[in-house]
């Protein structure tokens, strides 16, 4: 990755980030915190992995992506709207009856969304299913998943991840954002998943372990991942709940909270110094 490309994408990883602010504030809820720990992987899927095309969201060959952990809904619209799914404006909607902007996807409302998610566990297994569809149509598209690290105490998860074993889904990539807190407090008190990457390793992945804000990091896995034959790949995030908003990092209470307008001024002044830094560098 160029310099310049890696600038672009942390520019756009900022306006992602903006976007988790504007569309929470003006829904008077949401999930902040893990849609910002989230924001440079669905810069990334949505400006340089996903072979996808905003001008055709059906085409048969497109990459599907699947929002697991679906309450952070408000990280995906805001890369989905910058990359031109749908105008920007209307994440001023999320949440808002007769808005397509839900508080968690909805394949059928809003254009580009691949599968409607919400109930922790069930995405990754609607991704194995498309996976293995793709095997026996011959279909050359890869899938992607994004589960939450309080979302993988579900047992569903494990299912599938023996599915994905089972039928060689070498064309699955699954991700994992261990930002180490969910609803309840730290993941390792509440029900610790610990030794992850040991576990997905035990259940016949391959695995890598990045940091989750290093685009460097990102674009190296998922390469590994497409030389990887007969078997499923997962990548372990290490993230930062609330990252790019200095009151709402490592702040388990900003898991699903949205800013006041004080707190929403104080969010956006600190974006936007960020984003003049990096278009001024």
């Amino acid at each position: 990755m160029t310099a310049n490309e890696k600038r672009a994408l942390e520019i756009n990883a900022c306006k992602v980030r903006m976007g988790v602010i504007e569309g929470t504030y003006a829904a008077k809820s949401g999930h902040p915190g893990g849609s910002l720990s989230s924001a440079d992987l669905f810069t990334y899927l949505y400006f340089k992995e996903l072979n996808i095309d905003p001008a055709q969201p059906d085409k048969p060959d497109r990459d599907r992506f699947v929002l697991s952990k679906g309450h952070c809904a408000p990280g995906l619209y805001a890369a989905m709207a910058l990359r031109g799914f749908f105008p920007w404006e209307d994440l001023k909607t999320l949440r808002h009856i007769g808005s397509h902007l839900q508080g968690h996807p909805n394949m059928r409302s809003t254009p580009g969304v691949d599968m409607s998610t919400g109930s922790l566990g069930q995405g990754v297994s609607a991704a194995c299913g498309m996976a293995l569809a793709a095997k026996l149509q011959n279909n050359p598209c890869r899938v992607y998943t994004l589960l939450g690290d309080g979302e993988i105490e579900e047992g569903q998860v494990w299912e599938a991840f023996m599915f994905a074993h089972h039928y060689k889904l070498d064309n699955l990539r699954v991700v994992i954002d261990n930002n180490g807190l969910q609803i309840d407090g730290p993941v390792e008190q509440v029900m610790s998943s610990y030794p992850i990457l040991d576990k997905l390793a035990a259940f016949g992945f391959e695995t890598a372990e990045i940091d989750g804000h290093d685009f460097d990091a990102i674009e190296g896995a998922f390469a590994r991942a497409g030389t990887v034959k007969g078997k499923p790949f997962a990548i372990l995030m290490k993230t930062t709940k609330g990252k790019g908003v200095s009151y709402m990092e490592n702040q388990v209470g900003w898991h699903g909270k949205a800013p006041n307008a004080e707190q929403y001024e104080i969010a956006m002044a600190e974006l936007r110094a960020r984003l003049a830094e990096l278009e001024g560098s």
